[in-house]
C-alpha cells in the first residue's frame, strides 16, 4: 500500500495514521518522571536512584522533575493533566490518596486519574530526636510531653504526609498535647530539630536513616513490623506501645496519567520491574531502610491501591487528623 493510500485508510477508521506506528516504538524519546518531594529528601533521592536502571531497560533516558507543594498535590495535578502517552510519569504513593482521603473536594482523584503501574519500594517511619536531644528512647519523649502539656512540637514535610500520620498516631495514643509543625518539606526536619523548633519527629527511613548513620540525629523506635536491618538495635515502636496502629509503611510506585494505552502500561511495567531486579539497585534501596514492593502486574498494584485506599482512611478516622 503507498504511504498515501495508507493515511487515507487508517483516517476514514478514526485512527491517526502513525498511532500504530509511535505506540509500537515507545519509548521513541525521554521520559519525564515527576517527584513531589522536594531534591535530597528520601522519596527523590531513591526515584533518581531508580532513574538510570529504568532508562537502562527502556533504552530512553528517564527525566526526575520535582514538583513540590501542596503536600503532593501540586505534582499530582500536573501529572494528570499531561498527555496519557507515557512520557510523563507520577512517583505515586499512599501519601496522595491519604490527600484525597483529607481534602474530597480535590479535583484530582489518584483512583480514577491514573493508572498504576507498579509498587517499587516501601519504606517505614523512623521516630528521631537531634542528636544532642535529653530523650534517649521513647519513654522518655512520653514522659517529658505529658510532664509539660503543649511545651513539645513534632514536625513533618507537610500535612497528610507519613511523618504526619505517624506523628498523630503516636500522640493519640499515648493521649499527648503536643503541636504539629508542617514544615514545606522532609528535607527541612533536620534543622527543625536542631534549631529546636520541634523536638521529635517521624521521616520515613529513606530520609531518616542516613541522618542517623551520619549521627545527626538519634533514633528512637522505627514503625515497621519488624527492626530494620540497618538499625537493629532500634526497637519497632509496636514492641514498646503494643499497638498495631503504630505499624506504618510507606510505598511509592509509578502512575501513568489515566487513558494511557495498555500496551504503553505494560512496557513501562517491564522496564520497571527490570530494573527493581538490578542488584545494585537493591542494595541502594536497602541500604537506605527500604523494602523492595515490585508488583507482578499493573492490575496487582492497582487492586493493592483499592485496600490501601481505605486502610489509611480507617487511620485517618482513628486520629483525626483534618487538612486544616
Amino acid at each position: 500500500m503507498k504511504r498515501r493510500d495508507f493515511i487515507k485508510a487508517t483516517s476514514i477508521i478514526g485512527l491517526h495514521p502513525f498511532a500504530a506506528w509511535s505506540q509500537s516504538s515507545f519509548p521513541n524519546k525521554s521520559i519525564k518522571a515527576v517527584s513531589a518531594y522536594a531534591a535530597g529528601g528520601g522519596p527523590d533521592v531513591q526515584l533518581r536512584q531508580a532513574a538510570p536502571f529504568i532508562g537502562e531497560a527502556l533504552k530512553q533516558t528517564i527525566v526526575v522533575e520535582n514538583k513540590v507543594g501542596a503536600g503532593g498535590v501540586l505534582a499530582t495535578q500536573f501529572v494528570a493533566q499531561a498527555n496519557p502517552d507515557g512520557y510523563t510519569l507520577l512517583l505515586g504513593s499512599n501519601i496522595q490518596l491519604i490527600q484525597k482521603i483529607l481534602k474530597p473536594e480535590l479535583s484530582i482523584s489518584p483512583m480514577t486519574d491514573f493508572v498504576p503501574i507498579s509498587n517499587m519500594y516501601s519504606s517505614p517511619t523512623i521516630m528521631i530526636v537531634s542528636a544532642d536531644s535529653p530523650y534517649k528512647t521513647v519513654e522518655d519523649v512520653i514522659a517529658a510531653a505529658k510532664s509539660n502539656p503543649g511545651a513539645m512540637n513534632y514536625g513533618s514535610g507537610g500535612i497528610g504526609t507519613s511523618a504526619h500520620i505517624a506523628g498523630a498516631t503516636f500522640v493519640a495514643l499515648n493521649n499527648l498535647k503536643t503541636t504539629h509543625i508542617p514544615l514545606k518539606g522532609s528535607v527541612e526536619i533536620l534543622a527543625s530539630l536542631v534549631r529546636g523548633d520541634t523536638q521529635f519527629a517521624f521521616p520515613i527511613a529513606g530520609t531518616g536513616v542516613p541522618l542517623v548513620k551520619g549521627g545527626k540525629v538519634r533514633a528512637l523506635a522505627v514503625t515497621s513490623k519488624s527492626r530494620l536491618t540497618q538499625l537493629p538495635n532500634i526497637p519497632t515502636l509496636n514492641e514498646i506501645m503494643k499497638n498495631e496502629l503504630t505499624i506504618q509503611e510507606s510505598w511509592f510506585g509509578m502512575w501513568a496519567p489515566a487513558k494511557t494505552p495498555t500496551e504503553i502500561i505494560n512496557t513501562l511495567f517491564s522496564g520497571i520491574s527490570t530494573a527493581l531486579s538490578n542488584p545494585s539497585l537493591a542494595t541502594s534501596y536497602e541500604a537506605a531502610g527500604n523494602i523492595i514492593t515490585r508488583s507482578q502486574s499493573p492490575q496487582a498494584f492497582a487492586a493493592y491501591m483499592v485496600s490501601e485506599n481505605k486502610k489509611w482512611a480507617e487511620i485517618i478516622r482513628l486520629t483525626g487528623i483534618t487538612a486544616e
